[in-house]
């Protein structure tokens, strides 16, 4: 299933963290529409779950930005939060595969990604795993935040 990306000029060049650090701070909130009409024309052509990743968009967008990731990990705690993470960090022209046989995890999955720090489903796993996430860092002199 492929999408006309050509109807996202601004998410079209953000295919990662990096690329996305390189936009100016003005043509966010262009990215944000963008990214939000990509995940509503792709994932309900495939049969995800993107009302709560609607909710994370500019979130999203923000975390990557600011934060120098994979470096700096970011863990999400419901799965299907995390789609617009996905779309940023190198998924984007498989983010229509959601959930389809051999297409991308509906939740963050460590093998999938470098940026999917911890593989989850549903709530209530993320404050235990980060905290022990940032205890080995702390003990290996990591300065990730």
């Amino acid at each position: 299933m492929s999408f006309d990306i050509a109807k996202y000029p601004t998410l079209a060049l953000v295919d990662s963290t990096q690329e996305l650090r390189l936009l100016p701070k003005e043509s966010l909130p262009k990215l944000c529409d963008e990214l939000r009409r990509y995940l509503l024309d792709s994932v309900s052509r495939s049969s995800g779950h993107f009302a709560s990743g609607l909710g994370t968009v500019e979130l999203t967008v923000a975390l990557h930005y600011v934060y120098n990731t994979p470096f700096d990990q970011l863990i999400w705690d419901v799965g299907h939060q995390a789609y617009p993470h996905k779309i940023l960090t190198g998924r984007r022209d498989k983010i229509g595969t959601i959930r389809q046989k051999g297409g991308l995890h509906p939740f963050p999955w460590r093998g999938e990604s470098e940026y999917d720090v911890l593989s989850v489903g549903h709530s209530s796993t993320s404050i235990s795993a980060g905290i022990g996430i940032a205890v080995a860092a702390e003990k290996e002199g990591k300065n990730r935040r």
